[in-house]
């Protein structure tokens, strides 16, 4: 069944590849999948050669939709002529993030592009290149519908319609500025059809349409997430130091930018390298991730000492052997939920130092009565079970003390790291599986010797 829908996936893009009009009607997304599926059933060669067939103006738009694996190998395989005429079809983002992916893999290659595209997309590519990761500059593109105060809306709606047949897309507002090209407001387009297109913008502008959000180039991303998330934005106009418009975000990057950076936290809880995990070699993986499991080795063997001080106390109650694993795992599995709480709120910045006590508080108090809850039920089992309530007792106590603990540094841990500077997501887990094993043995095994020997 998998190879006939293969062969038949493969048949629609060929289909498509010989009538380009229809290609543009499916979605980039579907098919950089067919393609992958080539490349791993038939193998680079097939693949490359299917790229190779997809018209300019369409496979941009592919290349930025495959796996970076695979984009990789495309770029190492296409001719500068080809990537030229890709890179002169795409938004001047996606043409500077393609760009960007070119240069880390042939800098000669991305010079001879930037030679051979018109002066003013290599300039404006240039530009956005200037900008660092983390600022608002790297991700907008200059492509936008502006018009000035006293341009009439029938003249500006003529440019739009060009802008349209030249490949401007998602147009949303109409970004107002004043004649030197400061930013004044914005209109929804929604609005501006609604309009005589014989009046000028300034007939119909309101306070309500000057209440624009903007934010500078050299802002951070961090900011621009925040603006969409708060304000409900798909599109956000992007000005100089000045407050000249000069770009804009809409709200596509924002969305690939949320994916991104949760893939990024689900990685670095688990202690795995994202750029690694994203390589083929299996030597490369190995490495990245090996180095997380030495970590965590020297953790589980600073466990293991802790249960080592107590071994005569093991011997002489061999009940315990059985019950220990149950502690150390609740308080792990305690502090796990506490540690995603806060981690998370701190990434999303729903949490600062003025509020840290308070959730410091309410987390322990969390833990405090859950561990009362569960150290109740399993001391009730544990005399069921050995017909011991001393036994019944420790266990019960011990639970209690690892739950206190594991809310207590499930939230200190993330909050410490973020104030030193360090990714709270990358060291968190390790350093508290270490508190919550150490306490949970130290504090059932040493209850155990002081009560039941």
């Amino acid at each position: 069944m998998q190879e006939f829908n293969y062969q038949l996936q493969k048949e629609m893009l060929e289909e498509l590849i010989r009538n380009p009009q229809e290609l543009k009607h499916r979605h980039p997304s579907d098919i950089s999948k067919i393609l992958k599926e080539i490349y791993h059933q038939e193998g680079k060669e097939t693949f490359i050669e299917y790229l190779r067939k997809l018209p300019e103006d369409y496979l941009g738009e592919v290349l930025l939709d495959l796996p970076e694996y695979l984009r990789d190998e495309a770029l190492e395989e296409l001719s500068v002529k080809k990537l030229t005429e890709v890179v002169d079809e795409l938004d001047s983002d996606d043409a500077a993030d393609l760009i960007q992916d070119i240069a880390q893999i042939d800098s000669q290659k991305e010079q001879d592009i930037l030679s051979n595209l018109d002066d003013e997309d290599a300039e404006d590519i240039k530009k956005l290149q200037k900008f660092s990761d983390n600022e608002a500059g790297s991700i907008m593109q200059t492509e936008l519908f502006s018009a000035h105060l006293d341009e009439k809306i029938g003249e500006s709606i003529k440019r739009l319609k060009k802008l349209k047949d030249d490949g401007l897309e998602n147009i949303y507002m109409v970004f107002l500025v004043d004649e030197f090209g400061f930013l004044i407001g914005y209109i929804p387009l929604e609005d501006v059809i609604t309009f005589d297109f014989n009046k000028t913008y300034r007939d119909y502008l309101k306070e309500d349409y000057k209440r624009v959000l903007s934010l500078k180039a050299t802002d951070s991303i961090d900011e621009v997430v925040k603006y969409f998330e708060d304000y409900d934005l798909v599109v956000l106009p992007i000005t100089d130091e000045d407050g000249k418009l000069i770009g804009r975000i809409t709200s596509d990057d924002i969305y690939d930018i949320i994916e991104e950076r949760a893939t990024e936290q689900i990685y670095k809880m688990a202690g795995v390298d994202e750029e690694s995990e994203e390589e083929r070699d299996v030597k490369i993986i190995t490495k990245k991730r090996a180095i997380w499991l030495g970590i965590n080795l020297i953790t589980a063997i600073a466990a293991s000492f802790v249960i080592g001080l107590f071994d005569k106390t093991i011997q002489a109650y061999v009940a315990l052997a059985v019950l220990m694993p149950i502690v150390a795992s609740m308080g792990g599995n305690a502090g796990t939920q506490t540690l995603t709480v806060m981690v998370r709120q701190l990434a999303l910045e729903e949490i600062n130092w003025s509020e840290a006590k308070q959730a410091i508080f309410r987390e322990v108090l969390v833990s405090l009565l859950n561990g009362f809850i569960f150290a109740f039920i399993m001391g009730v089992i544990a005399y069921v079970w050995f017909s011991d309530y001393k036994l019944g007792f420790v266990i019960a106590a011990a639970m209690i003390i690892n739950l206190l603990f594991a809310g207590l540094f499930g939230s200190i841990i993330p909050l410490a790291l973020k104030r030193v500077g360090v990714d709270p997501a990358v060291a968190s887990s390790v350093l508290l599986t270490t508190v919550t094993d150490i306490v949970g043995f130290f504090a059932f095994l040493g209850l155990a010797k002081i009560i039941l020997l």
